[in-house]
């Protein structure tokens, strides 16, 4: 089957800094570089190097063709990126020494895709394919329901959060992936505990605890503990984890296979320094020593 994910494209200014800076705060980077990253992009070379066919709906400006030519190299379908009149959206990332970050995103053309390049995307999709999204781009809920109303298995990775936006595409929801504050965020704007929310199957990533599974149909949840690493960077280990659990869907794994696969991703994923251009291969994730 196909995975189509309409996602970000971004590209990732990555400082190297002793601490996160505080308000009014002037640091010194220790180091610098420039990457392909963006939620949707990092979620799509995870899809492709987990073993899945995936195409890329997105956007790019005139200054974004390096990132294309990257996402193809990756095994990703770029076929569907259109070209913007905006800038390539891109993110500014600090990394502490911790391994901790904290990141600003520009939009760009990702808030510029539309709503015909959408239908057309999704053109050629088949019931029983798999549309992701997440919210760094527009379109979002139009392009769920496009998705649901052509028999496509609906995922949402929550992130970066916006309650409204979530709002939004629960109804068209067969997945809903998002972190442990997302979640709180998300019981505070709906009212709701997460368990109690109309979406089949959600998956809440805990950090170094691991992630839970819920199965909301029959009130089942059940938690899988994180594999033990050093990190060295955390940027892009979520959207690793994300691509290479709806990879492991779309080829037929049952959850709990998926599940581990995508742990183990996301932990050897912690382990690198960068986002899209250091997503590890299946390979590497079946041959990890932990």
């Amino acid at each position: 089957m196909t995975i189509y994910n309409l996602g970000s494209i971004n590209a990732d200014l990555v400082y190297r800094v002793p601490h996160l800076p505080g308000p009014g705060e002037t640091l010194a980077a220790k180091g610098f570089t420039r990457g392909l990253g963006g939620k949707g992009a990092n979620m799509s070379v995870a899809a492709a190097r987990a073993g899945a066919r995936c195409v890329h709906i997105g956007a790019v400006g005139a200054d974004g063709g390096w990132a294309v030519e990257r996402l193809t190299e990756y095994g990703v379908d770029t076929r569907q990126i259109a070209m913007s009149d905006e800038a390539t959206g891109h993110a500014i990332i600090y990394v502490d020494d911790a391994a901790e970050n904290s990141i600003v995103i520009h939009p760009g053309a990702n808030a510029a895709l539309s709503k015909a390049s959408l239908i057309a995307a999704l053109s050629e999709a088949q019931e029983g394919d798999l549309f992701l999204t997440q919210n760094e781009t527009t379109l979002q809920a139009e392009g769920a329901r496009l998705a649901k109303s052509k028999g496509l298995r609906v995922a949402y990775a929550a992130a970066p959060f916006d309650a409204e936006a979530v709002k939004a595409v629960l109804p068209m929801l067969d997945l809903l992936v998002l972190n442990e504050v997302e979640a709180q965020q998300l019981e505070e704007a709906t009212g709701q505990s997460v368990s109690d929310l109309p979406v089949q199957e959600i998956v809440v990533t805990l950090g170094s605890k691991g992630c839970r599974w819920l199965k909301t149909e029959i009130d089942s949840t059940q938690d899988y503990p994180a594999f033990k690493v050093t990190p060295v960077d955390t940027t892009g280990a979520g959207d690793t984890f994300t691509g290479y659990l709806v990879a492991g869907l779309d080829r037929g794994m049952p959850m709990e296979q998926a599940i581990r696969l995508a742990s183990k991703a996301g932990a050897l994923m912690v382990t690198r320094l960068g986002a899209a251009d250091v997503i590890p291969d299946l390979k590497d994730v079946q041959d990890a020593a932990f």
